[in-house]
């Protein structure tokens, strides 16, 4: 019994220790950019289509990194590729705060795209090689336990950007460098745990038949729209916040609250999921995040703010998790990777496409409320879309 607990807390420091790639690659490169975005464009006089494609860019290049990561680590091993992929990624933060020309910053952020998702996909895949085989709810835990890392980072950003800016726009780049520091800090911590993981099994590239894509085909295209939908709340949620009037340290408490939510509901929505059938998991979790886009535009004001933040921040991380359950439940288990890996490129399009569309609207209508509203359509769209899913066939359950 000792020996198993001992087991266990060392599994659970690992996932830990793996987690600081999540906070990395989603809470510093992907999601701080919404606390940055107003000072930049500020100070850098960008319009919302310019904004926006910063996150388009980074789209981009994670579509990139999510086709090569298989070949790569396949080349050079997990482990090896997950701590390069950190490495970049904590030097683009580094150099975004050097940088001022859009080219310049567009370049950086395809680059940082492909190195997050060099991270967090085989982080993920280290995650789930911590444990047995035959341990499958332990594992689930551990790959939680790894994924709330970006809410972790969410909390950490929160509380390092206000304080760096003290309210002068021109101090953005300041912004960039405290992120690379602390990623900088954490990698210690991501090395330790990678070197302790056996290099997980399984690792060739296999690709979907048309008929199992026929299979996982509305859950493709729901995917593709909840990642253009989440991103472009997240790219402009603060922005929006601001134009409504919200003071600095409300908008500070509500990015607390977001990313505690989303730390803590990671970790509790996979026996939820578990219990849905067909794409009916998926479909709860866009739904929902559409729910938490609604009150900022519905009813502006800080009640409307926090009960956004406890509902999106409650379900938006939960993505990944549903569609790998649909996944797992569709297809046999010789087809899992290709069926992630595809799902995660379509999510990536989505993700590229969703600030564009969304600063374009707002440059167009003069309203970053107008373009907001890209988020909850896209979601409920998407949410709709799953439930087209069929169920599995008894044979690949």
């Amino acid at each position: 019994m000792n020996g198993s607990r001992s087991d266990l807390w060392r599994e659970v420091i690992i996932a830990l220790g793996l987690s600081a790639g999540a906070a990395v690659a989603l809470g510093f490169a992907r999601f701080a950019y919404a606390l940055l975005l107003p000072p930049m464009r500020e100070d850098l006089g960008w319009s919302y289509v310019e904004a926006g494609a910063l996150n388009t860019a980074n789209g981009a290049g994670y579509i990139v990194g999510a086709l090569v990561t298989a070949w790569i680590a396949r080349k050079w091993g997990t482990a090896r590729v997950f701590l390069a992929g950190f490495s970049v990624s904590v030097l683009i933060l580094l150099l975004t705060a050097a940088a001022t020309r859009f080219s310049t910053l567009f370049l950086l952020r395809i680059v940082g795209g492909a190195s997050t998702a060099l991270t967090f996909i085989l982080g993920a895949g280290l995650a789930a090689a911590i444990c047995p085989m035959q341990s499958p709810r332990r594992r689930g835990t551990l790959v939680g336990l790894y994924v709330a890392g970006a809410s972790i980072g969410i909390l950490l950003a929160g509380a390092a950007i206000p304080i760096v800016l003290q309210g002068s726009v021109q101090r953005w780049p300041e912004g960039w460098v405290a992120l690379g520091l602390i990623g900088a800090a954490t990698l210690p911590a991501a090395w330790g745990a990678a070197r302790n993981v056996p290099e997980p099994v399984g690792r060739g590239i296999a690709v979907l038949d048309i008929s199992e894509f026929r299979q996982l085909a509305p859950t493709f295209v729901g995917y593709s729209l909840f990642g253009a939908g989440y991103v472009g709340y997240m790219t402009f949620i603060i922005a929006l916040l601001q134009k409504q009037g919200s003071s600095s340290g409300q908008v500070t408490l509500f990015w607390f609250v977001l990313g505690l939510v989303s730390a803590v509901s990671t970790l509790l929505w996979g026996r939820a999921l578990g219990a849905c059938k067909a794409g009916r998991g998926p479909a709860l979790v866009f739904a929902a995040t559409m729910l938490g886009a609604l009150p900022v535009l519905l009813h502006p004001g800080p009640t409307a703010m926090f009960l956004s933040a406890f509902l999106f921040g409650g379900s938006f991380l939960a993505g990944p998790t549903s569609i790998t359950i649909v996944a797992q439940r569709q297809l046999p288990a010789s087809s899992w990777t290709a069926a992630i890996s595809l799902l995660t490129v379509g999510f990536a399009l989505g993700q590229a496409a969703g600030p564009a569309l969304a600063g374009a609207i707002s440059d167009a209508l003069g309203s970053v409320a107008a373009g907001f509203w890209v988020s909850p359509a896209l979601l409920g769209i998407a949410a709709c879309v799953n439930l087209l899913q069929r169920p599995a066939r008894a044979s690949t359950v």
